[in-house]
């Protein structure tokens, strides 16, 4: 027993060192613990709190406005919004619209192909037209410049107030053109004819704006007329016929193989017009092409390995893979074309029977110093009788010893032979096959109306000029082709030119009621070939502080926006043209891309007959999916419209201004009273928009005397603290007021034009109005505008809270207020709350002025808006306190988004060793965009972070009634072995075969309806000047040669 007993004393001696050993510890951690109370910070929280929110209350006038539209509850009818129907009257109004264009587009065919069979060609034709570059151009001696003579210019607000004449239209020459060329002063001259068309149309339809038609001969028309100016090499690149809506409407779809001889005899400048011959070619190939570039002397290289034997959509984004590729060609060895034509047959009838690419016409593209044979075995093999793959031979250099063999390959195939000597020469040339491959379509008569998708073309004038913020204006065209009618020219099929006119994206969402589609919600459209027409996200991503874009915007396929698709469903059922609907959790980001907002999307889609488009509409659930009518008289909407700080939303169409010129000057506001008032009846006015902003006016009247009376009272916001108050309606209705002048304001540009992001729009409800209407009811959203500058400047704070009529999720957001305060009151507040404890004898046992601990006030999407340094404003929290935010993101207190993931992006790479020079390569890539959302169940947190010889605390605090939170950290514990956690977009980078994988997948397509491959009675002949055959075929393929000749 004594033995037992002394066991038990020696086991109690450990236990007793172990146990104050591990209460040590615990008491080290709880201590650390101990020195941020959670209960103290719980009271700052509240304090805070507290305080913010009854000045937000007080001075946005939410809890009036909230009561007023209370009071109309009774008066109002709440309905669900139908999203097919809705889509599908969407739909038939963008058809209308379309059409019209189509028919203007129309009847400058008529009137050019007519022009055209009355005129007769005069080789010695003398006539003064308008030239573009020229006009209103001076000598030394004050005397008009020929072809320059005055031409009358005056802005025009239709035209962005660009200097135009809308009686006349003017007429631009490529720089390497001859401005007198027989050819050129002809064609310009019966297209004259085009001036009272083209006149006509605008005041038919006067939303119209560019109209032009693009000649064959490479002049330019364009109405209204505008001054051209040079780049300062004295040189203008535009060419017509080379622009995207061209080549659509002049050829049908096409399957190209271009063959590029590199044996020895192409090195130096041979090689690098066949370089440029290439790249011009591929210039010609549109979203309906596909293609492939094979490099041949004894061998095949293909230019990109991984599609042997296959071809690619001539996207933009394959053709500039492709561009970077040519650069790595190099001329060596013997050129063996027979390699090469018996590949590229083959690869096209392979491709042909996959069922991909164009199943229409197909060419190959012969680029070579010259050829040794004609190839007839190869021919007869492959392609004869039929012919139904074109060839085209292009012989570089000035040598002409194997033109003969060249010319008969073309010429036995249905295709175009050419020189090219200079790289001068190389545009004119390649434009050549165009006018080939759109003989059966000529021949047929078939004017198919084509329609591109949304593009930016920056060398147009009006591009140029344009000095909007916004920067290049983004449009559609709609195009013809205009066709020689004449009898003896039949079989030749003459192509004339396209005919086209531009169609604004802006244009397209003013067919859009943007208060019928909620706040998140949006409508969008997409091509055949899944490529955005129109699409709110659409626009200047940004990174570091700068707009970044695709060049051009062409290309954008929907999958690049609306990325959580990830299995494409909406996009190939609108590929499809079926009518349906969708549902899906998105992540949204807004402010610049910084935030981010998560929700459950409707989408309901369908085609727009007429066009080769299909159109979505997409709505929010909750809110989103409700829609609800009031009621008043016009006598009382009149009378509270008349307010002097009412505005109405610029871009929306509530009255539509642009069909009669009187109407042009007239804002939205003064347009809508004038019809009210019958002063103008032949105004064209959306009744039901009207009539609901005359509610929204009558309800929110009272606060405009409500903010009056605080504005008045000199004991309120003496401090001039708070800045502006202001609110917007579901119809787009606002109003402002200042609290101090408009000169003392902190952010001048705050709800301004030049504040995209905060102002209604044509696609989007202001930020400040969308983040209040996510947060719980009664909350306000608080948020410091973020610059796009690299560090933040921003001085102000912006709170607002959203109106519902309901006190239920059924319930529509009817509006939302807001304030606009400094930001240095703001800090004070909360710097004055955070010295409050509840001690009776008035001594804090903590203080946010301990150097001991750190005090920071966050956003739910985790942006410091207080901190003791004030250089961290506006800095994601855990660029700071790196350690801290990577435990809440274990907690869950906050989560970690990819909020965008750019499929068809490309990036530059690290400059290669084997390049040997200053090139920066374009690779694939995706890019993760990180965005950050708090849990909204969580209310407080308390941590323990183990650092390297530590333990680091910390507590977060929600502030009541917003989207803040406090976080208060130990600043004696270092945890420098924790990195920060950044927003940096983060690129993924793909091995070889990943990459090549990528490269041959195809999206799902549709194929244009109509196609004009061949045709029976097409002319072979003019295939390069060549009357006859030179090259002398053996005696045994004579017959068929006649045979193939007589087709």
């Amino acid at each position: 027993m004594p033995e037992n007993l002394n066991l038990l004393r020696a086991f109690g001696g450990v236990f007793f060192i172990f146990w104050t050993a591990f209460n040590t510890a615990l008491v080290d951690v709880v201590g650390s613990e101990q020195q941020i109370p959670l209960s103290v910070v719980k009271l700052w929280a509240s304090a805070f709190g507290g305080e913010i929110k009854s000045i937000a209350a007080k001075y946005s006038g939410s809890q009036l406005l909230q009561k007023k539209y209370k009071e109309y509850e009774k008066d109002v009818a709440i309905e669900e919004i139908d999203g097919l129907q809705l889509v599908k009257k969407l739909a038939k109004n963008m058809e209308e619209m379309f059409h019209k264009k189509s028919e203007a587009v129309r009847r400058l065919v008529e009137a050019a192909e007519d022009a055209y069979l009355k005129h007769e060609f005069d080789a010695d034709l003398q006539y003064e037209y308008f030239n573009a570059v020229l006009i209103n151009e001076r000598d030394e001696e004050g005397n008009y410049l020929e072809l320059g003579k005055e031409f009358v210019l005056v802005p025009n607000d239709h035209f962005n107030n660009l200097p135009v004449n809308i009686s006349l239209s003017d007429v631009q020459v490529p720089t390497n053109m001859y401005n007198k060329d027989p050819a050129i002063v002809n064609g310009v001259y019966w297209s004259e004819s085009l001036n009272k068309v083209f006149v006509d149309n605008f005041d038919r339809d006067p939303s119209l704006i560019w109209q032009y038609f693009g000649s064959a001969k490479g002049f330019f028309r364009q109405y209204p007329g505008i001054k051209w100016e040079p780049d300062e090499n004295g040189v203008i690149a535009f060419d017509c016929r080379n622009r995207k809506w061209y080549i659509q409407a002049a050829t049908s779809p096409k399957d190209v193989v271009i063959l590029v001889d590199v044996s020895g005899s192409m090195k130096g400048l041979r090689l690098t017009i066949a370089k440029q011959t290439v790249s011009s070619i591929l210039d010609t190939l549109g979203d309906d092409d596909f293609f492939n570039i094979i490099a041949y002397n004894e061998e095949l290289h293909y230019v990109e390995p991984c599609l042997n034997g296959t071809l690619v959509q001539a996207d933009r984004a394959n053709k500039e893979h492709f561009r970077e590729h040519l650069d790595k060609l190099f001329a060596k060895g013997i050129g063996m074309l027979d390699i090469a034509l018996n590949e590229a047959f083959n690869m096209l009838n392979e491709f042909n029977h996959t069922g991909q690419g164009s199943i229409c016409s197909q060419a190959i593209m012969l680029i070579t110093d010259g050829a040794v044979d004609t190839y007839d075995t190869i021919f007869a093999k492959y392609n004869w009788p039929d012919r139904k793959v074109r060839i085209f031979t292009y012989l570089i250099g000035r040598e002409a010893a194997f033109a003969d063999n060249l010319k008969w390959m073309a010429c036995a195939n249905k295709g175009f032979f050419t020189q090219i000597s200079t790289l001068a020469d190389v545009q004119e040339n390649v434009m050549e096959y165009l006018h080939v491959l759109s003989r059966p379509k000529v021949i047929d008569q078939e004017h198919d109306v084509v329609w591109t998708e949304a593009y930016i073309d920056s060398t147009l004038p009006q591009a140029q000029k344009l000095a909007d913020d916004q920067g290049l204006v983004l449009m559609t065209t709609v195009a013809m082709p205009v066709f020689s009618k004449q009898n003896e020219t039949r079989s030749k099929g003459i192509l004339l030119g396209v005919v086209g006119t531009d169609v604004p994206v802006k244009e397209l969402l003013k067919t859009i009621p943007k208060y019928k589609l909620g706040i998140h919600g949006y409508a969008f459209a997409i091509t055949n070939n899944g490529y955005i027409l129109t699409h709110p996200e659409l626009r200047p991503l940004y990174e570091e502080g700068k707009k970044r874009r695709k060049p051009n915007y062409s290309s954008v396929d929907l999958s690049e926006v609306e990325w959580e698709d990830r299995d494409d469903v909406l996009r190939n059922a609108m590929v499809n043209r079926k009518t349906g609907k969708f549902s899906m959790e998105v992540k949204k980001t807004v402010d610049k891309g910084k935030r981010v907002l998560v929700m459950t999307n409707d989408y309901y889609y369908t085609d727009i007959k007429g066009t080769p488009f299909s159109l979505g509409v997409a709505l929010s659930r909750g809110h989103g999916k409700y829609f609800f009518r009031g009621n008043v008289t016009v006598e009382e909407g009149l009378h509270d419209l008349e307010h002097p700080d009412v505005a109405l939303a610029d871009e929306w169409s509530y009255c539509n201004t642009d069909l009669h010129p009187e109407h042009r000057q007239m804002t939205q506001l003064e347009a809508i009273k004038r019809y009210l008032t019958g002063k103008e009846p032949l105004l064209q006015c959306d009744k039901e928009l009207i009539q609901e902003v005359l509610f929204d006016a009558v309800v929110s009247a009272p606060i405009e005397a409500y903010w009056t009376s605080l504005a008045l009272n000199k004991s309120e916001n003496s401090d001039k603290g708070v800045e502006v108050a202001f609110l917007g309606t579901r119809t787009g209705l606002s109003r402002i007021n200042l609290f101090v002048g408009p000169e003392q304001l902190t952010n001048q540009d705050f709800l301004t034009a030049e504040d995209k992001e905060n102002i209604f729009n044509a696609d989007h409800f202001p930020l400040w109005y969308r983040r209040a209407a996510e947060q719980i009811p009664g909350s306000f959203v608080y948020s410091i505008p973020f610059s796009t500058e690299t560090t933040n400047k921003s001085n102000v704070v912006t709170a607002s809270t959203a109106i519902q009529l309901l006190d239920d999720r059924k319930s529509p957001v009817v509006a939302a207020v807001g304030i606009q305060m400094k930001l240095e009151f703001f800090q004070r507040k909360f710097w004055t709350a955070s010295r409050q404890c509840a001690s009776l004898d008035g001594r804090c046992a903590i203080s946010c002025d301990d150097e001991t601990i750190n005090c920071y006030l966050i956003d739910n999407n985790g942006f410091i808006l207080v901190s003791e340094d004030y250089r961290q404003t506006g800095y994601f929290f855990g660029e700071v306190e790196g350690a801290v935010m990577n435990k809440l993101l274990t907690m869950g207190s906050f989560k970690r988004f990819l909020v965008e993931f750019n499929l068809c992006s490309w990036w530059h790479s690290d400059l290669t060793a084997k390049a040997q020079r200053l090139k920066q390569t374009l690779e694939p890539c995706d890019t993760e965009y990180p965005a950050f959302v708090s849990e909204r169940t969580i209310k407080e947190t308390t941590g323990n972070i183990a650092c390297d010889d530590c333990f680091k605390s910390f507590v977060i605090q929600q502030i009541p009634s917003s989207n803040l939170f406090m976080v208060v950290v130990d600043n004696e514990c270092f945890c420098d072995s924790v990195p920060p956690i950044t927003m940096a977009p983060i690129e993924i980078r793909y091995n070889e075969s990943l990459k090549c994988e990528r490269l041959k997948s195809q999206k799902i397509r549709r194929r244009p309806e109509s196609c004009h491959g061949f045709h029976p009675e097409e002319n072979a002949r003019e295939c390069g000047g060549v009357s006859g055959l030179s090259a002398k075929p053996s005696l045994v393929l004579l017959p068929l040669l006649l045979t193939i000749f007589s087709r």
